[in-house]
């Protein structure tokens, strides 16, 4: 349905305009998050996915399960093997993004990558940080017998897992829960978390808490 021109002027004040978004994302924990913003009023004009991997018996090349939704939505896919090299970047500068946004992508962003982006990239990481930072934070969560884990939204800065925090949703881990239990509603909760920074992110600057290194 066509929307009004002075309604949809009287949104855009309210809400700020609608984000370009590059997504960098692989495995299905960033599935839900990618799903979100496609559904949003966002715009995800990119999705950047870890090479297509062999996997089972048969060792058949499998597309990564964000590539496997982008391709249903009609996103365009990047799956670089050099983060750094120059046409890689033109190609990311070209799609003129205003917000990056990292979910289990599964390698570092190197600083000229980080810098393309108007506002920068955000990360939806599995761990109440500066708990767990780094890889496998449900699992290590789990297995240390933690009664309470959640999602940490972050800004993404050249140091590992370290940036300000944007915002966190915990939730609680059962006795007996499996990290597969636990990282299934992570995925979503970070999801519905993520829409609601970007948003925030559309209408103007927000608080960003820098974490406690000490701990």
């Amino acid at each position: 349905r066509t929307q009004n021109p002075q309604t949809q002027a009287l949104r855009t004040m309210v809400e700020g305009a609608p984000l370009r978004i590059v997504y960098f994302g692989t495995p299905a924990f960033a599935v839900p998050s990618l799903r979100a913003l496609i559904r949003s009023r966002h715009r995800v004009v990119a999705l950047i996915s870890q090479p297509d991997r062999p996997k089972g018996r048969g060792h058949q090349v499998v597309a990564t399960p964000t590539k496997e939704l982008a391709a249903e939505a009609d996103v365009p896919v990047l799956q670089p093997t050099r983060l750094r090299d120059e046409a890689f970047l033109a190609t990311i500068r070209s799609y003129d993004a205003d917000l990056g946004v990292v979910a289990a992508y599964g390698r570092i962003l190197p600083d000229a990558l980080l810098a393309i982006p108007r506002l920068g990239m955000i990360n939806v990481h599995a761990s109440l940080l500066p708990k767990y930072r780094g890889a496998a934070p449900i699992h290590r969560a789990v297995m240390a017998g933690d009664e309470i884990t959640g999602v940490t939204i972050m800004r993404v800065v050249a140091e590992l897992d370290a940036g300000p925090l944007l915002a966190t949703s915990t939730r609680p881990i059962g006795p007996d829960e499996t990290s597969v239990d636990v990282e299934r509603d992570l995925a979503e909760i970070g999801a519905g978390a993520l829409v609601d920074v970007v948003g925030q992110l559309a209408r103007g600057p927000i608080e960003e808490i820098p974490q406690d290194h000490d701990r």
